[in-house]
């Protein structure tokens, strides 16, 4: 084990210096000629982008560590470090502008708490595991890490760009100033991400369990489920932000914001939804071993991606860049989920037996109903139709209670609340 994590720490930090040095070279090139920053901002710009640079090898190095942690199931430990790592990166920006810095000294002090979490899993990491104390790494296990690892760097690589450009091309094709209208609403809506993010970690070593040992039944069992729960627990969630995009946008950020970014939360929280259920298809494809499936789509998604993405934003501006993302996730998710079924021998019925299929279609019914009472109470306050819209995510709760929700699911919350 010391040998494979050296080893992996190794191969992340040589990948992570030589992605810091590329973009350290590529800054000029994309400062003065690609991005369309003022002329006042272009140092400004500069010093910020070789401070990315230097985040990269530490942020690898960082989730290999994290990797020996997850591997010991101490999910614990790493909550402990991103909870607070997390909220960080969103009140050091707050921090920063009052004490007067500029954007270089908010993206160094960003870059401090990534160092700092390094180091924590560091530590943590030998002290669950003693022996990492000594350096082991070994040349002779970089085909063995090659041969999965490879096909997940290619979907390290890939899935970022897919996700992140959108906003490059808006801030070429556009200007900055549209990507802050369009990353505002996004960074609202890609929050839900915790929720499934941490399923995806957890389900990766149990699925992988559940393959070797061939237990197809409780692998599409735990499949079918866990969409039901992301189902239930984000669906709701996702309606209200859709909902009320223009109000929170409002109350947020402003009328400028409100005006020019609602169209694009309400679309974007229908791609987040799309995505979320797109995380357990993809961890039961990496935990059953093909890796290269997700890899492999995402490679044919970005030609595509582009193509639409960049037709869209000259049409219909930062709108049309959400619609082409959703787009773009709704393909991955028939993809995966496809690659999934067949791969994994699973059988369609089980999402009508686990209660998935029924869930989806109470959702839908919820989600025009609520959208029908926000037109015919348009004119009422805030508080007035917030309160109307809560009675039936009241009657959703209650037909999810009775009717979704068997008596398996009804333990799992009983057990985790400690009623019985």
């Amino acid at each position: 084990m010391p040998r494979l994590v050296w080893t992996a720490v190794t191969v992340q930090a040589f990948f992570g210096l030589l992605g810091a040095i590329v973009l350290a070279s590529i800054t000029p090139l994309l400062v003065e000629r690609i991005l369309n920053i003022p002329q006042e901002l272009i140092k400004e710009a500069k010093d910020t982008f070789y401070l990315l640079a230097l985040s990269i090898p530490v942020v690898l190095v960082a989730s290999s560590f994290r990797g020996v942690l997850e591997a010991a199931q101490r999910f614990d430990l790493i909550n402990i470090v991103r909870v607070p790592s997390s909220a960080l990166t969103f009140l050091l920006p707050l921090i920063g502008l009052f004490l007067g810095f500029n954007l270089p000294g908010i993206v160094a002090l960003m870059l401090v708490v990534r160092l700092a979490e390094l180091a924590v899993f560091v530590v943590l990491s030998i002290r669950i595991a003693p022996r990492l104390k000594r350096y082991a790494g070994s040349l002779a296990l970089l085909p063995c890490l090659f041969s999965f690892g490879g096909w997940v760097t290619v979907t390290s690589i890939v899935g970022p760009i897919l996700v992140y450009l959108d906003h490059f091309l808006i801030g070429s094709l556009l200007s900055i100033a549209a990507v802050a209208f369009y990353a505002a609403p996004y960074k609202i809506v890609t929050q839900l991400w915790i929720i499934t993010g941490s399923l995806s970690m957890t389900l990766f070593p149990a699925f992988s369990a559940l393959e070797e040992v061939k237990d197809r039944q409780r692998l599409g069992f735990l499949f079918a489920r866990v969409l039901k729960y992301i189902l239930l627990v984000l669906g709701p969630l996702v309606l209200i932000i859709g909902l009320f995009a223009q109000d929170i946008l409002q109350i947020w950020l402003g009328a400028d914001f409100a005006v020019k970014s609602t169209v694009v939360l309400q679309v974007l929280t229908l791609g987040v939804l799309i995505n979320s259920l797109v995380h357990i298809p993809f961890a039961l494809l990496q935990g059953t071993g093909r890796p290269d499936l997700p890899a492999k789509f995402h490679l044919l998604e970005l030609p595509i991606y582009i193509g639409i993405v960049w037709f869209s934003l000259l049409q219909w501006g930062i709108a049309g860049a959400a619609v082409a993302w959703t787009f773009r996730v709704a393909l991955d998710a028939i993809l995966l989920f496809g690659a999934a079924f067949r791969v994994s021998q699973l059988a369609p019925r089980l999402l009508v037996a686990n209660g998935t299929i029924l869930t989806g279609f109470a959702l839908a019914v919820l989600a025009g109903t609520t959208y029908g009472l926000k037109i015919l109470v348009g004119d009422f306050s805030l508080i007035a139709q917030a309160f109307l819209v809560s009675g039936l995510f009241c009657l959703f709760a209650w037909f999810s209670w009775r009717h979704i929700l068997d008596t398996s699911d009804k333990e799992i919350i009983f057990k985790a609340v400690k009623l019985r």
